[in-house]
């Protein structure tokens, strides 16, 4: 019998981990079996408990992953103040990000679902969501973030629901039309904030 070493299995977790956040943004958590999310990541079903003491720990660690990545990925790298923050408006509002159910975020893909998820994995949500949520309220009063924090989870929240409703409809047309109408509602929101 092969041995293999920490790294090694510390890179079959990390693989296991992405592509069960793919596959939960694509089949939803309820809608993705043990034995799918270990065959996406080139595993048997054996090799799942090797990693996770069950499906609610990768559901856990997955989400959580995904909210650091779109933080890190989208949210810090946009530019500062105001153009970043319609930066990552458009970007969210986008028809590309639409399209890509398994690359795009999370929370339009899984709130529904992760309403319903155990007190931890609901934990670790929140816990991503509030370092995204402060990478936007930096942007909007980078004198004193915590005073945008709610302003900043009203626009998250805004740009899913906006996102999730145009996945949903088969018109293409009028799908486009409502991200197209979302961005300027966001960003006239925003205007509206900076007034006050």
């Amino acid at each position: 019998m092969v041995r293999y070493g920490k790294e090694h299995k510390s890179e079959t977790r990390r693989r296991i981990i992405e592509t069960a956040g793919r596959r939960f943004k694509q089949d939803g958590i309820d809608g993705s079996g043990v034995a799918t999310l270990m065959k996406d990541a080139g595993l048997t079903n054996g090799a799942f408990y090797a990693h996770f003491a069950s499906k609610d720990d990768l559901v856990t660690t997955a989400i959580a992953d995904q909210l650091k990545a779109q933080a890190e990925n989208v949210v810090a790298l946009a530019a500062p103040g105001r153009a970043g923050l319609e930066q990552i408006v458009r970007g969210y509002l986008s028809p590309q990000h639409r399209e890509q159910l398994g690359d795009g975020c999370p929370n339009a893909a899984l709130l529904d679902e992760i309403g319903r998820c155990t007190e931890t994995t609901r934990q670790a949500y929140t816990d991503g969501v509030l370092i995204l949520v402060e990478g936007i309220a930096d942007r909007m009063a980078p004198e004193a973030p915590s005073s945008a924090r709610v302003k900043a989870l009203s626009l998250l929240g805004m740009m899913a629901g906006t996102l999730q409703l145009s996945r949903a409809l088969t018109d293409s047309r009028l799908a486009n039309e409502l991200l197209d109408q979302g961005i300027d509602n966001a960003l006239a929101l925003l205007d509206s904030w900076q007034r006050v």
